[in-house]
C-alpha cells in the first residue's frame, strides 16, 4: 500500500514538470497579434481641399472666362503697412479683374509685399521673400494672361497694371500674381502698349506716394519690408 501511494506521487510530480516544461517552451515562440480592425483612415488630398482647378497656361483663360460670370465684384481695399489704398477694377478687362478677384477670395495678397518701389515712378507688389507665397502660387498654379492693352486706358498716375507680354517679346513675360500702381506725377505712358491697365486707385494715392519714398537696396526693394496684410473685396 505504501509502495503506490509513493508510485502516485511520482506520477504526480511527473506529470506537473511536464506541463511547466511545455509552458516555457510556448512562452519562447514569436506571438502573432492579429490587429483590431480599424477603419481606414480619410486621406484628404489637396484636389480634395481644393474648390478650383490647379491653373495653367492651357485652362487658365477658360477659367476666368467662366469665373467671370459669376464674380462681378470690382472693388478691393488692400492694407498695407502705411495704410488702405481702394481700387476700382475695370470691367473692360475682364480677364485680369477675375484673376485679381480670384487671388483675393484666395487670399493670396495677405502677406505679400512691395518688392520694388521707385519714387515718382511705380510701387510693385505681390511677391515675397516669405516661402508661404511660393508655396501658394504653387497651390493656385502656374499661368500667365494674355496682355490686354487696346481698352483705351493709358498709364496715368494711380493706374494699377499687370506686368505682361505681348507673344512676340517672350523675355517680358510676367505673373499674374504681381500688380503694379503708378505713381509718377503725370503718369508713365512710355509703359502704354507693355503692361496691361486693369483698375485705379479711387482713395488712398497719399498711402501709394509714402511707399514710393522709403528709402530702398540698390534692387529697388525696400530696407524696411513693406507688407500687404490684408485685400478684401469692399463692393
Amino acid at each position: 500500500m505504501r509502495f503506490k501511494l509513493l508510485f502516485l506521487l511520482f506520477l504526480f510530480f511527473l506529470n506537473c514538470e511536464d506541463k511547466q516544461s511545455k509552458q516555457k517552451t510556448i512562452s519562447k515562440q514569436p506571438t502573432t497579434i492579429t490587429p483590431k480592425k480599424e477603419s481606414k483612415p480619410t486621406v484628404t488630398t489637396l484636389e480634395d481641399k481644393r474648390k478650383y482647378p490647379k491653373l495653367d497656361d492651357k485652362n487658365a483663360m477658360f477659367f476666368f472666362q467662366e469665373y467671370d460670370k459669376n464674380h462681378k465684384e470690382n472693388k478691393v481695399r488692400i492694407t498695407t503697412d502705411f495704410g488702405t489704398i481702394d481700387i476700382l477694377l475695370f470691367e473692360e478687362t475682364k480677364y485680369h479683374r477675375s484673376n485679381f478677384i480670384f487671388l483675393t477670395k484666395q487670399k493670396y495678397f495677405n502677406g505679400t509685399q512691395f518688392y520694388r518701389v521707385i519714387d515718382n515712378f511705380i510701387v510693385q507688389a505681390g511677391n515675397s521673400d516669405d516661402k508661404k507665397t511660393a508655396r501658394k502660387r504653387f497651390k493656385i498654379g502656374k499661368y500667365l494672361l494674355p496682355t490686354d492693352t487696346k481698352r483705351g486706358f493709358k498709364h496715368d498716375r494711380g493706374v494699377i497694371s499687370m506686368p505682361s507680354s505681348e507673344i512676340d517679346n517672350p523675355h517680358k513675360l510676367a505673373s499674374p500674381f504681381e500688380f503694379f500702381i503708378v505713381s509718377q506725377k503725370g503718369g508713365a505712358h512710355f509703359l502704354n502698349g507693355d503692361y496691361t491697365v486693369f483698375g485705379r486707385v479711387t482713395k488712398g494715392m497719399d498711402v501709394v506716394d509714402k511707399i514710393a519714398a522709403v528709402e530702398t537696396d540698390e534692387a529697388d526693394w525696400p530696407l524696411k519690408n513693406i507688407y500687404i496684410r490684408k485685400v478684401e473685396i469692399i463692393d
